[in-house]
């Protein structure tokens, strides 16, 4: 029953002039492209009646005098399987979800309330922009956005959920967040739109050509994770939550789940093919190892010869960084290290333990990976490691060889425990190219050139390349059973729980950007 007393009546107008804007022309607007609007987005995130608004009565700037309120974002907090977060939707019905001063006020009001209470951020975004009518005053916006998101960053998780079109300036915030979702066909995001590009460069661009998800996936990595739809990117972003801390002081969640071994973990030791220059399937290897069902793969499209994913090992979370054999051998070229890198700080950040699973026969060689720095993008992989202070476990299992088995998590790279399997193969360069190197003279004046290089590859193997060499000197701390892998890195990690690292004093590295 309403209270029509004269304060409260003015309170129930002013909800219902609130409702009265969320008529069926604003729901079909959004239905009509597929999408569904920023409070239909809300209420499928978040638990149900969790959600509270704040703000929702501001009104734009210069537009004080209009009956509609909110200024085109939807602002609050809530729950997601009963964890606090923030949350702040743009609205594409209103001015297209154009960033003004008020709309950018909102935004880094909640920004500062998540940060200040240590809760998840998470972004809707479906914006096409800077608000053009209100000049320099939505840029100044936009940066205030970028500044909270750079002091947010690496203390409370940030995630972006391009819903729609992100233009100009809305695309850095999401750049700036630990992850990204997109949609196919349905979410952009681009600096300069193809009608830009077309004026400029006199090229003719679609927006999917430009900034669609798919582009972004595969091509540029912007993207993490696409969803065929609206409501699968929002169970992922559930998902991915499920796995992360609220904030840098806090551990991982914990499952209490009793059945989670994976079965019949002793085929670990028969999916390395005999042929050591045959691939297989690292993700097999990762599935037998960690709890069951549990590995959830991020930017699974990029980057293929990297696979990078969290997982739960006993119920604990970990971050697992294992290079992919079926995809370019599993070298690692400027990609692959950019993107792996960028996973470790933030497992780094958020005290989440890294497993590496490695297989590695070297960086990618050529002209073209020289000439776009893949010596500076593996050093940011190097760096990343070695700057990272969490548990850390390698497990080598077939080849580790030269600079790539150094920036992969070595024992002198800071690894804390390394394991190798008997398949391992452990050394400055593969067989092949040592013995042609090494034995170049007598190869030319072998009777039997083919059959002496088979004799001296076998003698490489059983005196250099193999893990036995490297266990004997300390740099590998035990050759393990393959179908023994995962207890003895559960092991390994219990062991570790406790570790305390201490970093120098210093303002901040230079990573090697």
């Amino acid at each position: 029953m309403k209270d029509n007393r004269i304060p409260f009546k003015r309170f129930h107008e002013r909800n219902e002039r609130l409702l009265s804007q969320y008529d069926d022309t604003y729901f079909q607007r959004q239905h009509a492209k597929g999408k569904l609007t920023a409070r239909e987005r809300i209420e499928y995130l978040m638990d149900s009646g969790s959600f509270r608004e704040i703000d929702a009565f501001v009104k734009p700037l210069g537009k004080e005098d209009e009956k509609t309120y909110g200024d085109g974002v939807i602002v609050g907090y809530g729950t997601i399987n009963g964890r606090q977060v923030f949350i702040f939707a743009q609205d594409f019905n209103f001015m297209g979800g154009s960033l003004g001063v008020v709309h950018a006020q909102k935004i880094i009001k909640v920004q500062k309330m998540a940060l200040k209470m240590g809760h998840p951020i998470i972004g809707l975004i479906d914006s096409g922009g800077a608000r053009i009518q209100e000049g320099v005053a939505s840029l100044a916006g936009y940066a205030g956005i970028f500044m909270q998101n750079v002091k947010s960053s690496g203390v409370i998780p940030q995630i972006s959920v391009i819903m729609g079109p992100a233009a100009g300036g809305a695309v850095y915030s999401p750049a700036l967040t630990d992850f990204r979702f997109m949609t196919r066909d349905t979410s952009y995001m681009f600096v300069t739109g193809p009608e830009v590009v077309k004026e400029v460069l006199n090229e003719d661009t679609t927006f999917e050509e430009l900034g669609g998800a798919e582009v972004h996936a595969t091509e540029s990595g912007v993207a993490d994770m696409i969803f065929s739809d609206e409501e699968h990117t929002l169970m992922g972003v559930k998902k991915l939550l499920s796995y992360l801390p609220s904030n840098n002081v806090e551990n991982p969640p914990v499952r209490t789940l009793e059945d989670i071994a994976p079965s019949k973990t002793e085929k670990l030791s028969m999916l390395l093919p005999d042929d050591p220059n045959k691939p297989y399937d690292v993700v097999e290897v990762i599935n037998l190892i960690v709890d069951k069902g549990s590995f959830f793969e991020i930017a699974e499209n990029h980057a293929q010869n990297i696979v990078i994913g969290l997982a739960r090992l006993n119920n604990q979370v970990i971050g697992i960084v294992a290079n992919q054999p079926k995809i370019m051998a599993g070298t690692l070229d400027i990609d692959a290290s950019k993107k792996a890198a960028r996973f470790v700080r933030f497992c780094d950040s958020f005290n989440i333990p890294i497993l590496v699973l490695e297989d590695v026969p070297g960086f990618m060689p050529g002209k073209s990976q020289e000439q776009n720095a893949i010596i500076m993008h593996g050093a940011k992989l190097l760096y990343a490691f070695a700057e990272a202070s969490v548990p850390k476990i390698t497990v080598i299992l077939r080849k580790a060889y030269g600079g790539a088995y150094i920036v992969m998590n070595s024992k002198n790279m800071g690894g804390d425990f390394n394991f190798a399997w008997p398949t391992a193969e452990v050394a400055v360069m593969g067989p092949e190219g040592a013995v042609k190197i090494l034995n170049r003279k007598e190869l030319l004046e072998a009777d039997d050139p083919e059959e002496l290089k088979r004799k001296l590859i076998a003698d490489y193997k059983e005196n250099v390349a193999n893990p036995y060499v490297a266990d004997e000197k300390g740099y590998i701390d035990e050759v393990i059973d393959p179908s023994e892998t995962r207890e003895v890195v559960i092991n390994a990690f219990a062991l570790l729980e406790n570790k305390v690292e201490q970093s120098p004093t210093r303002k901040h590295g230079n990573i090697p950007l």
